[in-house]
C-alpha cells in the first residue's frame, strides 16, 4: 500500500483548505512541517457553510489548531444556494470554491486534501453518470483555480495512510456527523460500495484511482490535439469555421466544440445542447441562422461560421444619441466603445446615434451615395452586429457605421493623419 509522502520543498506561498476533518488536518500539519523546513509562507482558510448545528464549534476548533501552529486562519461564511442539477453537495462545493478564489492572494497556491480513496469515489461516481474520458480523468494533482495553482499533494495516498499519520502525530480533528449518513451518493459509495469491493479486491481503490490516471493521460493527449485543431478552425476570436469543422469526425467535432467553449470562459456545454449543436449547426445551409443556447451563452450559425456569443446580445437603444469629439474613447450604452487612434480630435464634434434604417453613405471612389444596408451586406457583418452599429454624423451627413463602413470624406481625413477609427462591440 502506498506510504504517506515524505516532506517536500515548497516553492510558493500556500493557502490550505482546512475543514477541521482528519484529511485536511493531516494536510495542514504535513504542509506546516514542509513549510518549516523551507521557510515558505503558509496560511489556512476555513469555509463555514452553516449546514451543521456545530459549525460554529468547528470554526473555534480550527482557530485553536492554527493558533497552536502559529498559523494565520481566514474564515469565510458562505450561503449555500441550491442550484438546479447541483444538489446540496455540489452547491456546497461551488460555494467553497468561490470562497477559496476570493481568499487567495497573488502568488499563492491552493492546497486541498483529497486522497486516493476520494479519487476512486470520484471515478465511480462519474462512471455511474455515464462520463467519457474527460470525466473519468477525475481529479488532477495539479490544476488551476482561476489564475491560481491548485495542488492536491495527497492524491496518491490512501486514506489509511492519512489515519496512520494522524495517530502517529497525535492530531486532533472533528468528525462531521453527515459523513455517517448515506443519503449523498459519495457517502453511499464510501460507506457501502467501496468496502464491499475491497472484500473481493483488496486494492480496489488504488485500481480505480489508477484507471482515473490512465484516463487523465489520454485526455491530456486529446486536449493537445484539440488545441491544435481549434487553432486551425478558429478564424477569429470566438468564430469557428463550420466548413472546416465538417471535415472531422462527429466525435472529434464534439470534443472541439466543448474545448472551444471552455477555452473562452463559457460554461461547459451540456450533453443535450452539444447534440443539438452537432445536429443543427453542422448541417445548416449558409442562408440559415441556426443557434443553440445554454445558461447565458449561445452559439449562432451564420454564413458557414459558428459564433460564441452571450445569449442576449445588448443593442443600442433606438433613441440614443451622443456628441463625440474623439479626444477620449466614447463608451456606448451596450458596453462597447468607440476610439480614435492617431489623431487628437475631430475637427468638429460628431453626432453618434443608433441605426434607424434608410441611411445612405458616400463610399470612396463613388459619385453617389449608397444605401448603408447594401454596404453592410457586402461587408458580411452578422445580423446581430448590425443592430449594435453606432453611426457617426457631421452636419447631417453619415460619415461611418462604426469602423465597418467608412465614407469617402472620413477615410480621406483619417488617411491624411495616419489615424484610425476603432469600434469594440458590446457583449464580447
Amino acid at each position: 500500500m502506498t506510504a504517506f509522502p515524505a516532506l517536500v520543498p515548497l516553492d510558493a506561498p500556500l493557502l490550505v483548505g482546512y475543514s477541521g476533518g482528519v484529511d485536511s488536518t493531516v494536510l495542514l500539519h504535513w504542509l506546516w512541517r514542509c513549510a518549516q523546513a523551507s521557510a515558505t509562507p503558509l496560511r489556512a482558510v476555513h469555509v463555514h457553510h452553516g449546514l451543521q448545528p456545530a459549525a460554529d464549534d468547528w470554526v473555534r476548533h480550527c482557530q485553536q489548531q492554527c493558533a497552536a501552529l502559529g498559523m494565520e486562519l481566514a474564515v469565510h461564511r458562505v450561503q449555500v444556494d441550491l442550484h438546479p442539477g447541483l444538489g446540496l453537495e455540489g452547491a456546497a462545493r461551488q460555494a467553497r470554491r468561490a470562497a477559496f478564489a476570493a481568499e487567495l492572494r497573488d502568488g499563492e497556491t491552493l492546497a486541498l486534501a483529497q486522497h486516493q480513496d476520494d479519487q476512486a469515489e470520484t471515478f465511480l461516481l462519474r462512471a455511474l453518470r455515464g462520463s467519457g474520458v474527460d470525466g473519468l480523468a477525475a481529479m488532477a494533482e495539479h490544476n488551476q483555480l482561476g489564475a491560481h495553482r491548485l495542488w492536491r499533494p495527497l492524491l496518491h495516498a490512501p486514506r489509511s495512510a492519512l489515519l496512520d499519520y494522524a495517530r502517529q502525530h497525535a492530531l486532533c480533528w472533528i468528525e462531521d456527523p453527515s459523513n455517517s449518513e448515506d443519503h449523498a451518493d459519495r457517502n453511499f459509495l464510501r460507506l457501502h460500495v467501496l468496502p464491499l469491493l475491497r472484500q473481493r479486491w483488496r486494492h480496489a481503490a488504488a485500481a480505480l484511482a489508477g484507471s482515473a490516471t490512465h484516463c487523465r493521460q489520454t485526455r491530456e493527449l486529446l486536449d493537445e490535439e484539440d488545441a491544435e485543431l481549434i487553432a486551425h478552425l478558429e478564424v477569429a476570436p470566438r468564430v469557428l469555421s463550420l466548413q472546416l469543422l465538417r471535415q472531422v469526425s462527429p466525435g472529434r467535432a464534439a470534443r472541439v466544440l466543448r474545448a472551444w467553449v471552455l477555452g473562452h470562459g463559457a460554461p461547459p456545454l451540456p450533453a443535450t445542447v452539444l447534440q443539438q449543436a452537432l445536429e443543427q449547426l453542422l448541417p445548416a445551409a449558409n442562408d440559415r441562422q441556426a443557434q443553440v443556447r445554454w445558461r447565458d451563452h449561445a452559439i449562432r450559425q451564420w454564413r458557414d461560421h459558428a459564433y460564441l456569443l452571450p445569449a442576449r446580445l445588448p443593442a443600442l437603444p433606438a433613441d440614443w444619441q451622443a456628441t463625440w469629439d474623439g479626444r477620449a474613447p466614447l463608451p456606448l450604452p451596450d458596453g462597447g466603445q468607440l476610439r480614435l487612434r492617431g489623431a487628437s480630435a475631430f475637427e468638429q464634434p460628431l453626432q453618434i446615434r443608433a441605426r434607424v434604417g434608410g441611411e445612405r453613405i458616400l463610399m470612396p471612389g463613388r459619385q453617389h451615395a449608397h444605401a448603408l444596408k447594401d454596404c453592410l451586406q457586402r461587408e458580411h457583418l452578422a445580423p446581430w452586429r448590425r443592430a449594435q452599429l453606432p453611426l457617426l454624423f457631421a452636419d447631417g451627413q453619415l460619415l461611418a457605421a462604426a469602423d465597418v463602413v467608412i465614407s469617402a470624406p472620413l477615410q480621406a481625413w483619417l488617411l491624411a493623419r495616419d489615424a484610425q477609427l476603432q469600434w469594440r462591440p458590446g457583449g464580447w
